[in-house]
């Protein structure tokens, strides 16, 4: 006989979501959820509260993302849920299994004009994989197993479910909840063949892995896969480790030399979107491995695109045993184009100028990140020096916004960072502008002692805007932030701590004293306005 659980609703939820491995909630206050908050609360399961309802999303994404597993926020009716919106539509461009459970009007009296009535389903279904209504308290188990086992599903993202007050408040009777069965997406053995043999067969082939390696565990097989086949690897997103610096295949600053004189271009696990010139690759063959059929790209054809686990298809790849020709010298060329962009990326950051260049805080900040850090880039000018400069050595290590590049996930994220590993350094870079979405977050993480470091590199500008908008029209607008801001100052009087640094100088010892500090601790880096990260358009 299959067991039978009874209790009100929160509980009812609660019990699926801790079937499927979920062990904590983000969340900002609301009385359309207090069942569940009852229902962690008499369970001891932990409840992670925040000053915007972004931010629960966000890190209920970095956990999703970093422990390839359901995050869970829990979101009042209303604005609650539409303040979501952001860290759901990011959840569903990273491929993140989020589930959002929303409080709802009563359905009793629909209609007649309840507080925070509205319908979420419309605003939340084109950014999520499923989103329903659940009307029954006795449903509710199901529902939560059902919509987790969809956002677990490759290809992953995120899920939504609202409930009604009094479906909530209720009380019912389900079978116990089992985890969420995730099916095997099967590939077609004759497409992988078709993609081996052009790999082997290549004279200058490359492969680009993306955050689907990492979020499928598929990481050992990619490094098998380019090792049989002698293939060098560059990264992107959370693909960013998968093979360590060190590695004779890895490689990061040879990426423009190794796209404009490879045959053949090896896409793994991310989309061919704005980041990988729309899978234009001016006659290199193309090779999309992605982990879903829905994933192939249909704006440009790819030679062969194989669709299903990537554990599996990176295995038959590694498994080839057809002709394969000799990559040893594309390597070599590859290398050597390599160290000579380390050699000028270590002058750079070395720089001692001031105001401060941004690339002088990322030469510091490789010399006290821990290589099981944390890092967290939320801005746009200022973390794009953050993708060149800091090389992770250790896979699951890097949170970015992903290819929406929402502002504001820098704190969410963090606590999202600091729930998964209390013992790791926990660092965010974050442009002065990304500071304006989600600072006052930092009060949710001293409230809740989750320390971490804040590095903002102060330019005071939205620096991705002004140097463009200048360079097309001879002026900007709209461009300015107050100069040399004391962001830190904010920090403090939220319970933290930070100093401000304006000689690179002493941009090492502060931040020894940040990692050292045990609380939430900001660096506030003035640095030089006229420094703009060099990209022909940010409006590609």
């Amino acid at each position: 006989m299959t067991e039978q659980i009874e209790g009100h609703g929160g509980e009812l939820a609660l019990a699926a979501l801790r079937a499927a491995g979920v062990n904590e909630m983000f969340t900002l206050s609301g009385g359309h959820v207090f069942p569940l908050y009852d229902a962690a609360h008499k369970t001891e399961f932990p409840i992670y509260d925040v000053r915007h309802e972004q931010s629960a999303v966000f890190a209920a994404e970095a956990v999703a993302k970093l422990q390839r597993r359901p995050g869970l926020a829990v979101l009042t009716a209303g604005p609650g849920v539409t303040n979501g919106i952001s860290g759901l539509t990011s959840a569903h461009f990273n491929a993140s299994p989020v589930l959002v459970i929303g409080g709802r009007a009563p359905a009793f009296r629909w209609g007649s004009g309840s507080l925070q009535e509205i319908d979420h389903l419309p605003l939340v279904s084109p950014v999520t994989k499923k989103a329903a209504t659940v009307f029954a308290t006795d449903e509710i188990p199901a529902a939560v197993r059902d919509a987790l086992t969809t956002a677990l599903t490759p290809h992953r993202g995120p899920v939504f479910l609202d409930l009604p007050l009094e479906v909530f408040f209720s009380t019912g009777e389900a079978d116990a909840p089992a985890a969420p069965d995730v099916p095997v997406v099967e590939y077609d053995p004759e497409e992988v063949a078709r993609a081996a043999t052009l790999i082997a067969g290549a004279v200058r082939p490359v492969i680009i892995a993306g955050s689907d390696v990492y979020a499928a565990d598929a990481v050992a097989a990619l490094r098998e896969a380019a090792e049989a086949l002698q293939v060098p690897v560059f990264t992107n997103g959370m693909g960013r480790g998968a093979l360590p610096p060190q590695h004779p295949l890895a490689f990061a600053k040879a990426r423009r030399t190794a796209l404009r004189g490879a045959d053949v271009i090896v896409v793994i696990g991310t989309p061919l979107d704005f980041r990988l010139s729309f899978g234009d690759f001016d006659g290199a063959q193309a090779v999309h491995i992605v982990d879903a059929p829905g994933q192939r790209a249909t704006h440009v054809e790819a030679t062969v695109s194989p669709a299903g686990d990537l554990r599996l298809i990176l295995s038959a790849l590694a498994d080839h045993r057809g002709d394969r020709e000799d990559h040893s010298g594309w390597v070599a060329d590859l290398r050597a184009a390599e160290d000579a962009a380390r050699a000028r990326d270590a002058e750079e950051m070395a720089a001692e100028t001031d105001p401060i260049r941004p690339a002088r805080i990322y030469g510091e900040l490789r010399r006290v990140l821990a290589a099981d850090a944390v890092t967290i880039g939320d801005g746009g000018d200022f973390v794009s020096y953050a993708g060149r400069y800091l090389e992770p050595s250790v896979p699951g290590t890097w949170l970015d916004p992903g290819p929406y590049g929402c502002l504001g996930t820098g704190m969410g994220y963090a606590m999202g960072a600091r729930v998964t590993y209390p013992d790791r350094q926990i660092c965010v870079l974050m442009g002065d502008g990304a500071a304006g979405f989600s600072l006052m977050d930092v009060e949710s993480l001293v409230r809740q002692k989750l320390p971490v470091v804040i590095v903002v590199g102060n330019n005071g500008i939205w620096g991705l805007e002004k140097h463009p908008m200048r360079a097309m029209y001879g002026y900007d607008v709209a461009a300015d932030l107050q100069p040399e801001l004391r962001y830190d100052e904010v920090v403090r009087a939220l319970g933290g701590a930070g100093e401000t640094v304006a000689k690179a100088a002493d941009l090492g010892p502060a931040l020894n004293r940040a990692f050292d500090a045990g609380v939430p601790y900001l660096v506030n880096v003035l640095t030089d306005p006229a420094d703009a990260y060099p990209r022909s358009s940010t409006l590609a």
